[in-house]
């Protein structure tokens, strides 16, 4: 049996795959248990690790660096690829409000960590593993552990201290970085005497007043102004959003092309906003008790897949379909859909709805690739390409007056901010940046562990004997002053001066802290989704902020 004794004491890359294995193996399973919905989650892997690295299980210390930054290289591109391509819109007049409440939350965070360190009397690299924990953010403590590593004033002794400090202060802090938000909903809902059931039915009325669902209407050309017009010349129509997609003259039903003339007595069918639809019916004529969608005909409808490369970035007006006798009638882009005008670049994964006859669909949808397939396939290259140039805009030095070191985004903002960008423009020459959300998810998941498992394992030689005969329990006390001050004076203010639905704020506040957790708390007492429209609204410009505010805070306050 020497061989097993050497398997699990060696420093062979089996022992290392082994230990991070059961490492990841045990904390899933530990973070998969849930006391009244709420769990460890992820995060289970970060206490076996501490576990194991207690018990005196340790791996090769280059391959856990290595292992370290490669997961968490993994996870932040991840999230930026999920996140980029709703990001700017969050930063909308919509969402602006939101996105300030959120910001408010990460910067009263950063200030109480810069407080309890001048008048707490800990060091800024264990506060900033307590701002990490705190806000159950695993991204700081990443981009907080790469900013230590960049400190060029102190010895090397002090710097592999400082190393495990984060990682210590994050698993103190992050038992009640979960619980300080749900009791914080709590606390807002019993002061407001808030019904969560009856917010979510105001909220979703709310969100369908704001968001036009796409209608259909029948109408009779009536208007002798349009006798001889052609279909894009009717007035109003361009900048409208309503599509004619068919048009019927006596038993004649055709494709409605731009170049199509009408004639009185014309029946065209409109696609569109319900509220557009009527001031082009008021133009156009009567509406009409003829349903053309329910009459047999050659004509047919068929939804195409956006796949083939040559056609990404073009515009509807560009690809012509018209001239095939092929109408676009509805455009699905990221769960969304909208009625496509002329200026509307495709992305891959675009799902257009036709129009046409059977045959001339089919030439349509060759030319648009219109290959399932290909969504499920991972794009591998652009995949490594990204992370490429996430390393090297992470390793970018930004040099600052009065900073000991030059700031840089490092191996958590750096990937962060280039999957982002690369995600929001969705092809870079011939590379296309599309992952299926399973692929995503996959990487993800890989990722954080990978990374937690290693954190863990650094840490946990020194965790218990902190808890037990240090100053555990008081870094605790500080961990929850971050947690709950921002959190429950930002909830409130929103809730009794700006009159925020309740929904809205518990969204606001698990995006503020990146809690999945907490998010899944929200929305099984609400009984909707409705918490998670706010939460992915101020998710993106939250991620960055903490990892940029966990660097900043070692850089400016480590002395």
């Amino acid at each position: 049996m020497e061989w097993l004794k050497e398997l699990f004491t060696g420093e062979t890359v089996a022992h290392s795959l082994l230990i991070l294995a059961l490492v990841a193996a045990s904390g899933v399973l530990l973070g998969s248990f849930k006391i009244k919905g709420v769990g460890l989650g992820i995060a289970g892997v970060l206490f076996t690790g501490l576990a194991f690295g207690h018990y005196g299980f340790h791996i090769n210390k280059e391959v856990m660096e290595f292992v370290r930054e490669f997961g968490l290289i993994l996870f932040v591109y991840t999230i930026g690829m999920q996140v980029g391509p709703g990001f700017v819109a969050s930063l909308r007049k919509q969402g602006l409000p939101l996105n300030i409440m959120a910001g408010t939350v990460v910067m009263l965070g950063a200030l109480i960590t810069v407080a309890i360190v001048f008048l707490g009397g800990i060091d800024m690299s264990i506060a900033v593993g307590l701002f990490s924990g705190g806000t159950t953010n695993t991204p700081a403590l990443g981009a907080a552990q790469q900013a230590l590593k960049n400190l060029t004033n102190f010895t090397p002794e002090q710097l592999e201290q400082f190393a495990k400090n984060p990682g210590l202060g994050y698993a103190v802090a992050y038992p009640f970085g979960i619980m300080g938000i749900i009791l914080t909903m709590g606390i807002i809902r019993g002061l407001f005497k808030v019904h969560p059931t009856q917010e979510a039915a105001e909220f979703a009325k709310q969100m369908q007043s704001n968001t036009p669902k796409l209608s259909n209407l029948n109408i009779a050309v009536t208007n002798p102004n349009l006798d001889g017009l052609t279909v894009e010349r009717i007035p109003g129509l361009a900048n409208s959003g309503v599509v004619i997609s068919r048009l019927l003259r006596g038993k004649e039903m055709d494709v409605a092309t731009p170049e199509m003339e009408m004639r009185l007595g014309d029946i065209l069918h409109a696609v569109g906003p319900a509220d557009k639809l009527k001031e082009i019916q008021i133009v156009i004529g009567k509406v009409s008790d003829v349903d053309l969608k329910s009459m047999p005909s050659h004509v047919t409808t068929r939804r195409v897949v956006v796949t083939k490369k040559s056609v990404l970035g073009k515009t509807i007006e560009e690809l012509d379909l018209d001239a095939y006798g092929v109408a676009v009638t509805r455009v699905s882009r990221a769960e969304i859909e909208f009625t496509p005008a002329a200026n509307v670049r495709l992305q891959f994964a675009d799902t257009l709805l036709l129009v046409g006859e059977e045959e001339a669909i089919a030439k349509a949808a060759k030319e648009l690739g219109n290959s399932p397939k290909q969504l499920n396939h991972p794009q591998i290259v652009p995949i490594f390409v990204g992370i490429a140039l996430g390393v090297l805009v992470g390793s970018i030095p930004f040099h600052f007056p009065h900073m000991p070191a030059a700031v840089k985004l490092g191996l958590a903002g750096g990937p962060l901010i280039v999957a982002i960008l690369l995600s929001r423009l969705g092809r870079l020459g011939p590379l296309i940046y599309y992952m299926p959300i399973s692929a995503n998810l996959m990487l993800r998941e890989l990722g954080i562990t990978l990374f937690l498992a290693c954190v863990g394992l650094k840490a946990g030689d020194q965790f218990i004997k902190t808890l037990t005969q240090g100053d555990g329990f008081y870094w605790m006390g500080l961990a929850a002053i971050i947690t709950l001050v921002p959190i429950l004076l930002v909830g409130l203010i929103a809730r009794a001066f700006y009159k925020l639905n309740y929904t809205s704020i518990c969204g606001v506040l698990a995006g503020s802290m990146t809690d999945p957790p907490a998010l899944a708390f929200a929305n099984a007492m609400t009984g909707s989704d409705a918490p998670s429209i706010s939460y992915a609204t101020v998710y993106p410009l939250t991620m960055l902020l903490r990892v940029l505010s966990a660097q900043l805070l070692v850089l400016l306050f480590m002395r």
